[in-house]
């Protein structure tokens, strides 16, 4: 099943599988091509053996089985079954995962440049990975792995510094308040209030907020604590404008305010600013207005306070004005 051959100075090792891929490497001594092959079938043989069935198992039925089975166990359950309906569509689905090579990889990384950016497609190729080892030590497929070896993971650019400056949010506020849905302006607002997130917005019901002393809880959150937050008398008053017409603060769905806010950034002709740097601006501003980083990371719910430093994009002319009350 496996051989060792010499090919000019190098050695070739080789293993086949009947009706499986092979396998190959190549090594600088015969010694180190043998020992591969000796243990890469041992590997081989301590998994199952592919069936009928799996010889013409796409990337997209792992895909799917994952999605059936273990992604509704999972707290990112709608983000994670985007990416898969992502991933399903894109022709690395197609591919027989038998097949599957490092070049599959590399061309996928290549296409995907040219829609998203490299924090995406890393979290794509990871959630691929994951799907691949769940298959292995879960379902016990004995398919290849090999084609994640030596794969070079896009490294995500620099964090965004991105911050919205008071003209460009009171231009973006008077064209929310001028659409059909009554709630964009008021989002708007309350997300650079709070610094929370455009899915903890979402998702907040009227249960969770005490108007009298002004916290508001979340719970279920992106790092798995709840998270009680006090609000400014700015956040207070914008709920406090609001009618409780039904279980949630703002019951419109994400999609809606997707759209909604993509309209209002076009109209005001406002370039590279996204919804999330509205995190961004709230939580320098907090820092700006004196609060330590413990306090920060209280309201902003950062486990690690250097992810925290990422949002601190002070304003220069800021800090000049809180020289003045100091020096």
């Amino acid at each position: 099943m496996g051989c060792v051959r010499k090919r000019g100075k190098t050695w070739n090792a080789q293993i086949r599988i009947s009706g499986w891929r092979s396998f190959t490497k190549t090594f600088k001594t015969k010694l180190d091509a043998t020992e591969w092959v000796v243990n890469f079938e041992k590997e081989l043989h301590s998994k199952p053996i592919p069936e009928k069935d799996i010889k013409n198992l796409r990337l997209k039925d792992l895909f799917n089985k994952y999605q059936s089975e273990i992604l509704p166990k999972l707290k990112s359950y709608k983000i994670v079954s985007y990416k898969l309906t992502v991933l399903s569509r894109c022709w690395i689905g197609d591919i027989v995962v038998v097949n599957l090579t490092k070049r599959h990889l590399e061309q996928f990384c290549e296409d995907r440049k040219l829609k998203v950016r490299d924090g995406t497609i890393k979290s794509e190729l990871m959630l691929i990975k994951r799907i691949f080892k769940i298959a292995i030590d879960q379902w016990s497929y004995g398919i290849p792995f090999d084609a994640f070896n030596g794969l070079q993971i896009p490294s995500p650019h620099k964090p965004r510094t991105r911050r919205a400056s008071k003209e460009e949010l009171s231009i973006l506020i008077s064209y929310a308040e001028k659409q059909r849905n009554k709630y964009i302006s008021t989002i708007i607002q309350f997300a650079v209030e709070t610094g929370m997130r455009r899915s903890e917005i979402l998702k907040l019901t009227w249960n969770d907020v005490n108007l009298e002393t002004r916290i508001t809880s979340m719970y279920d959150t992106k790092n798995g604590d709840d998270r009680h937050i006090p609000l400014t008398k700015t956040a207070i008053q914008l709920l406090s404008n609001l009618t409780q017409s039904s279980e949630f603060i703002f019951p419109i769905s994400a999609n809606c305010l997707r759209l909604a806010w993509e309209r209002c950034r076009n109209k005001s002709n406002i370039k590279g600013l996204r919804f999330h740097d509205l995190r961004h601006e709230a939580v320098s501003r907090f820092f700006e207005m004196g609060l330590s980083v413990p306090e920060v990371a209280l309201i902003s719910g950062h486990k690690d306070v250097r992810q925290l430093f990422r949002y601190t994009h002070l304003k220069p002319e800021n800090l000049i004005a809180k020289y003045s009350t100091i020096f």
